[in-house]
């Protein structure tokens, strides 16, 4: 086994790039040096662990294996500036935004679902969309047993995938709630306490009538799963939990698939936990999988109103799993792999 080092970059110091750093710690990533980019420098204490915050430029990144650029969903400008004159200088850039997931050269990654498409990098591999991610945990062992043609996905996803200032905002209408205070919205269009808001991102031109986010879930999907035969319908909703996304998936199977058959392929995917029991109120939160590695999958079930189909839900940690985690799982991929 390698006892090689590497040095690695995080770039971004919020709520991702935090946990990035915790996970390269908690899972021992072999890294010498772990240096941290932001817009402006700056000591921060992750986990008791005091970073001295460097601002991002190229010249700061030189001589970097890897460098995770760990910007909020949406939000664009890092990697779109530094990244591929960052990989010209020999550092593997894992992108986290979704600048270049539909870029030909870029491979888009979830480890355990598509690690091959790694060995083709140029320097530049992007993150899933986290809903992506979270969906594709379940339906990429589904679709290599039984081949998937047509998926409806109803997402019901945490304040957290829109940065930290939403989570704030959150907690503050909560306070002004018990206070009976006035309560206001910026970081919404409308009051996310007590409410659910069927937009997650704009509109788009090429999928009329659907979101952003609704988009990445076909052409992602298509993607990772190398198949741009599957049918993919999603609604995205932003509702008023912190942490976790949970995803209703109704998936159209080429070939047949009973419930028992999905439970023991669900049960034997790596990164993937089976919880249900309805009976005993046992199925997949996001209360349950803020914090977990693993996505929760349960409510496994026929669904009679098309042939060869099944109805189940998931929920996965948006930041872990969904951003920081897969980023750093598809470091390691590379390593053993002996890509990097």
């Amino acid at each position: 086994m390698s006892n090689k080092q590497y040095k690695v970059g995080v770039v971004g110091a919020g709520a991702v790039g935090g946990e990035m750093v915790r996970i390269l710690r908690s899972r021992n990533f072999p890294a010498d040096e772990i240096r941290v980019f932001a817009r402006s420098e700056r000591d921060e204490e992750i986990d008791g662990e005091t970073f001295h915050v460097l601002p991002t430029t190229l010249e700061g990144m030189a001589g970097l294996d890897f460098a995770f650029f760990a910007g909020t969903e949406g939000a664009k400008g890092a990697s779109q500036v530094f990244g591929w004159d960052a990989a010209a200088q020999g550092t593997v850039i894992i992108d986290n935004g979704n600048d270049f997931r539909m870029d030909p050269r870029v491979p888009l990654v979830v480890p355990e679902i598509n690690p091959e498409a790694l060995d083709s990098h140029q320097n530049f591999i992007a993150n899933p969309n986290c809903c992506t991610i979270v969906a594709l945990m379940a339906l990429g062992p589904l679709h290599r047993a039984f081949g998937i043609e047509r998926i409806i996905a109803s997402t019901y996803q945490s304040v957290s995938g829109s940065g930290g200032a939403a989570i704030r905002e959150l907690e503050k209408q909560a306070r002004d709630y018990v206070a009976g205070d006035p309560i206001s919205a910026t970081e919404y269009a409308h009051q996310i306490l007590f409410n659910v808001i069927p937009q997650v991102g704009g509109l788009q031109s090429d999928t009329p009538g659907y979101t952003s986010e609704e988009a990445k879930m076909l052409f992602e999907t298509r993607k990772i799963l190398g198949d741009d035969q599957i049918r993919v319908s999603s609604t995205c909703v932003r509702v008023p939990v912190f942490y976790g996304h949970a995803e209703s998936l109704n998936i159209t199977f080429r070939n047949p698939a009973t419930p028992e058959d999905a439970r023991r392929v669900l049960g034997e995917a790596s990164g993937v936990s089976v919880v249900d029991d309805v009976d005993n109120a046992e199925y997949p939160m996001p209360i349950s999988a803020a914090h977990l590695d693993d996505v929760i999958a349960g409510r496994i079930r026929r669904d009679d109103t098309c042939e060869n189909s099944l109805a189940l839900f998931v929920a996965g940690d948006n930041i872990r799993k969904g951003a920081a985690l897969n980023a750093v799982q598809i470091a390691e991929t590379m390593i053993a792999r002996g890509l990097k």
